[in-house]
């Protein structure tokens, strides 16, 4: 089972225990479900309200074609719903080609309803969608990128790996001391079992502070990687460190933190990784680790994709920039009109002490090394061109006309990039038998360079980017939980593992424990105004019960009426009985 198929497994269990029948067809399905599917879609037998399958299966199966025509003729078939749509685009960022034989479903049923929906389309990308899809007048429902609860952070990611991991580790003790859930996302499944095992070196310091975590990638048992998502679902596991595998599908609302261990491949990759962080719309943080060393690793492996190097060099720009508001950079890459940060990124928020440095002559030197190269058929990886170059630097220093450079090593590897984004300089790659090398080489603005007539300034970030301490003060506004916060926590757990294993959120989720913390409804026709018919209908008698004690202590003219009818209806003797029910509270400071 693909790591989306299992995502696709969670949802429909937790449809399924909420009264919805629904099913999945793919190539995991047992054949008992098969054969009940297959009979509802052909004679109308049988429950079957939504139905998930695969593209491959539309592009693929015959069979399955033919019996959703049969639906169809019988009026069954009333809406067709393409999720992660993007997929469809040659110009998405996460191409697939069996989406784009999907416009044979409006083909075959042009009277039936399609939505197609995504998170991650480009104006260009919509339009591709609507030829493709055949649906040229569709209507368009378009909202904002901005998602104002999520904090956008950029650190400095050190060449040592351990003194990463350290920092995650401190910053999950520090911030999420409540055992909040979270994702560190990595590169690739190698990186993603290193960063695990480096997470075990400080594993019992935080289970002694509560933290735990867990590998996750598409390689993995399918048995395995099901318990992994299981348990951080319902809140047995606090952290996740996956690759991109895990993801698509999650619908876990209350994730506080996601962060990237390495660089996303693209604006739109990392805008749908982060947004996985705080959709029940409470603060949450964003946090992307960069170093210019990790880019041609990046580069090698997208560079065959239609626009993948541009579509790469977006994000780096993302990560370079010391100035420029964070959510700016999605409002102009989405092509929305630009909206007020609030201080909710690492440039607006504190912003970073900065020094240029004007390196007109080391691009100047950088260009000339490479033209020296070139001419003798050589070639330099970046590693290979920053050594080059401090040697070179190194043994021209006594010369009087030199100027001084003090650039230490990840800062040439900075300029270079910044050569790179600028087309002085470009990649190029090479394939062997083990691997695909990025070379750095001269690219159309060289000459200007090495005539030192283009002028380069280098921004420079003095101490640590990004306030490694931490978000500035109102950034995060999670607050301590009360007490009766902490009992409906309790509640949804036992909820969800006595109504069909569904996961704790699917009860309440964090917004609705906090609405009801603070609104302390004591009916159902309240309580359907804060979590819906359904829930106030199954959990409702079971949630007011939970309310109704501190409503009780918390309203004196409640606590007088009761104690008033205790005394008429028995004095003290029935008073001792009443106080048997009164339950003491431990409130948080805000209450």
């Amino acid at each position: 089972m693909e790591s989306p198929l299992l995502m696709l497994f969670f949802q429909v269990m937790g449809l399924t225990a909420l009264g919805i029948p629904a099913y999945m067809l793919t190539s995991t399905t047992s054949k008992e479900d098969e054969k009940y599917i297959y009979k509802a879609l052909d004679k109308g037998e049988g429950a079957l309200t939504i139905l998930y399958v695969t593209p491959e299966k539309i592009s693929k199966s015959k069979r399955f074609m033919s019996k959703l025509e049969k639906c169809h003729h019988g009026g069954r078939l009333s809406l067709v719903a393409i999720d992660e749509a993007h997929c469809c685009s040659q110009w998405g960022h996460d191409f697939r080609p069996d989406y784009k034989n999907l416009g044979i479903l409006k083909i075959q049923f042009p009277n039936i309803p399609m939505i197609a929906l995504t998170a991650t389309a480009t104006y260009k990308v919509q339009t591709d969608l609507m030829e493709m899809l055949h649906i040229p007048k569709c209507v368009k429902f378009v909202s904002t990128v901005n998602r104002p609860n999520l904090f956008y952070k950029v650190l400095d990611k050190s060449s040592v790996g351990k003194v990463v991991i350290d920092e995650i580790a401190d910053y999950i003790r520090g911030s999420c001391s409540n055992n909040e859930s979270g994702i560190v996302y990595c590169f690739s499944r190698k990186e993603c079992e290193q960063v695990n095992e480096l997470l075990s070196l400080v594993a019992k310091e935080l289970r002694d502070r509560g933290i735990s975590a867990d590998y996750y990638h598409a390689d993995m048992d399918v048995v395995a990687r099901g318990k992994v998502h299981l348990r951080w679902s319902k809140n047995k596991l606090q952290v996740i460190v996956g690759t991109v595998a895990f993801g698509m599908g999650i619908n876990k609302p209350d994730v506080r933190f996601v962060i990237h261990h390495s660089l996303s491949k693209s604006m739109e990759t990392y805008y749908q990784e982060s947004g996985r962080a705080g959709r029940d719309g409470l603060p949450s943080e964003c946090i992307l680790y960069f170093r210019p060393g990790d880019i041609p690793r990046q580069s090698s492996m997208v560079f065959y994709e239609n626009c993948g190097l541009q579509n790469l060099y977006d994000i780096v720009r993302y990560c370079q920039s010391n100035r420029k508001c964070r959510r700016s950079a999605f409002f102009q890459h989405f092509g929305e009109a630009m909206q007020d940060c609030n201080g909710m990124c690492d440039n607006c928020a504190y912003g970073t002490e900065i020094k240029e440095v004007d390196a007109t002559y080391h691009a100047k030197i950088i260009a000339s090394l490479l033209h020296d190269m070139q001419s003798n058929d050589q070639r330099a990886t970046m590693l290979q061109l920053v050594d080059r170059f401090r040697a070179k630097i190194k043994a021209s220093a006594g010369a009087s006309n030199t100027p001084a450079s003090d650039l230490k090593k990840e800062e040439v590897e900075q300029l270079i990039i910044l050569l790179i984004l600028d087309r002085v300089l470009k990649e190029e790659f090479q394939h062997t038998a083990y691997a695909t090398n990025a070379y750095v080489t001269l690219g159309p603005l060289w000459k200007q360079a090495l005539q030192g007539k283009k002028a380069v300034k280098l921004e420079i970030t003095i101490g640590q980017r990004g306030n490694k301490g931490g978000s500035p003060k109102g950034a995060n506004k999670r607050t301590r939980t009360s007490g009766l916060e902490t009992k409906l926590d309790e509640l949804r757990i036992e909820l969800s593992s006595s109504h069909g294993g569904i996961f704790p959120h699917a009860v309440l989720s964090m917004q609705q424990i906090n609405m009801l913390g603070h609104q302390k409804p004591t009916s159902i026709e309240e309580l359907e105004k804060l979590i819906g018919k359904v829930k106030a209908e199954k959990y409702g008698n079971r949630i007011i019960e939970i309310i109704q004690p501190y409503v009780t202590l918390e309203n004196p003219d409640v606590m007088e009426q009761d104690l008033r009818k205790a005394s008429e209806n028995g004095g003290n003797k029935r008073l001792k009985k009443k106080d048997k029910n009164l339950v003491y509270v431990e409130s948080s400071e805000d209450e």
